[in-house]
């Protein structure tokens, strides 16, 4: 059993021994230390607060959701119960609501048996570094104080899965007739959550004939949750045989967005926030827009930048993790960002990832082009990643290792702003490598025009860290 505690919340498996995993325990423990942390800025007690709380589908999650509410309402927090809901719109609710926070409920594409507390400001966006130390220094401490009885919170319910809805079709970008005069055939695989609710609605309103796999938000995964290839050959399949023009697979928490192509073949993961990008910048230039901005991870395609210069604009990378992707974009006013883990950042929406927003745009672009998905993506830049991992005994040994790639391409672009990166850029590649947060490893990605380039220099890096590991 596992319990993870970071600055984005605390993850981990339901059910075992005490002490192991994430128990009822830990659950009150970081719900007050995030109601502590609101109090701060008002007084401790007598002005209410309010709080939004959403969930995804998961076994566990009915369960979580009463310990959590139950928490608030004795630390005298106001509850908006959204139940049934996406990340993205939980985090829409907060601004939609007025609230001051937020806590989602969902361990994204973890496994059934995890589940986990995603904390919110009141603006709907992830905490920083410094808030979510302090809640986690807080939860620790020991140090409760409840409210008195005439102060306890209350509970009302709310379901904004439609106001999500309204809000994505309204956008400027998102063109509804053209995609309605498409026609388009749309197979959508949600893996059982709450996807499966949103995601066909969306489609219906957008005049796509819609057909679901996997869409009853029973909470009993239909596979392995993470939509990468290899978990999606059912929706593969399944566009095959109906003919569809795109295939959608969104993790149980609907922030990942990845595309099956009409011929059943993957778009693959890290091109939906390019493809997304290509036709915004597009739009972009068409109006004049002078230096649009684009942001992704250090960890993402290159394929983004290269499409950004393309039209105009200009890239920038970010450490990896969510809430610095965003802060890097609050920062240069960028268009759009994301990750290349299938993570939409559209800041007309909001500062998250957001599924139904990708999908919107998506097929706004493919109404305009008129081509299949297949042939669109044979025009944006070619690039394959691959992904290695550096096992270490000691933990110490990863600064040595860091310290030492960083010396050893000096001669090439790098950038230490998490980890290690290095641009070849005559070649167009790059390679990674940055700690991992939860166990003593050194991740390791690489990317290349193709995979077999790729995986060469993944693994000569891999080959090189070890001879510095044996001295």
């Amino acid at each position: 059993m596992t319990l993870i505690k970071s600055i984005s919340g605390i993850r981990g498996t339901i059910g075992g021994p005490a002490g192991e995993g994430l128990t009822p325990v830990d659950i009150v423990k970081f719900t007050y230390a995030y109601c502590a942390k609101l109090r701060e800025r008002k007084e401790p007690f007598g002005k209410k607060y309010k709080v939004v709380v959403g969930r995804d589908a998961r076994l566990s999650g009915e369960m979580v959701e009463q310990l959590v509410c139950g928490t608030l309402v004795a630390c005298g927090v106001d509850v908006v119960k959204c139940g049934f809901a996406s990340t993205p719109t939980t985090e829409l609710a907060v601004t939609f609501s007025k609230a001051d926070g937020g806590i989602i409920l969902t361990a994204s594409h973890n496994p059934r048996q995890w589940n986990a507390l995603k904390l919110l400001n009141e603006k709907g966006e992830f905490l920083t570094a410094a808030q979510g130390q302090s809640i986690l220094d807080c939860a620790e401490s020991g140090d409760f104080d409840f409210a008195p009885v005439d102060e306890l919170g209350h509970i009302t319910e709310h379901d904004f899965t439609d106001e999500h809805i309204e809000s994505v079709l309204a956008l400027k970008s998102v063109d509804v007739p053209a995609i309605k005069a498409a026609g388009f055939k749309v197979v959508v695989d949600a893996v059982n959550s709450v996807g499966g609710i949103i995601m066909p609605r969306l489609l219906e309103k957008l005049g796509v004939k819609c057909i679901g796999l996997n869409c009853e938000p029973t909470g009993d995964f239909a596979h392995n949750p993470e939509p990468l290839p290899q978990n999606l050959v059912e929706l593969s399949e399944t566009v095959v045989r109906e003919k569809a023009d795109l295939g959608v697979s969104v993790d149980p928490d609907v922030d990942r967005l990845a595309l099956i192509q009409e011929d059943g073949k993957p778009f693959v993961e890290e091109y939906t926030l390019v493809s997304v990008a290509d036709y915004l910048l597009g739009l972009a230039e068409k109006e004049g827009v002078k230096n649009p901005k684009t942001v992704s991870n250090l960890s993402s395609s290159r394929a983004l930048r290269d499409v950004t210069e393309r039209h105009g604009g200009t890239y920038c990378a970010s450490a990896v993790g969510e809430v610095n992707v965003t802060t890097k974009m609050h920062e240069i006013g960028a268009l759009i960002g994301g990750e290349g883990n299938g993570g939409v950042i559209y800041p007309e929406s909001h500062c998250g990832r957001d599924a139904m927003v990708g999908v919107a745009l998506f097929l706004s672009n493919l109404a305009h082009l008129g081509i299949k998905v297949s042939e669109y993506k044979k025009t944006l830049p070619q690039y394959a990643i691959a992904k290695n991992r550096i096992d270490l005994s000691d933990s110490a040994l990863i600064d040595r290792i860091l310290d030492a790639m960083k010396e050893r391409f000096a001669s090439e672009k790098v950038t230490t702003i998490d980890g290690v990166k290095v641009d070849f850029e005559e070649k167009r590649e790059w390679v990674h490598l940055r700690r991992s947060n939860t166990e003593p490893i050194i991740r390791v990605y690489s990317e290349a025009p193709t995979m077999e380039r790729a995986e060469a220099l993944g693994n000569e890096v891999v080959a090189l860290a070890k001879k510095i590991i044996a001295g």
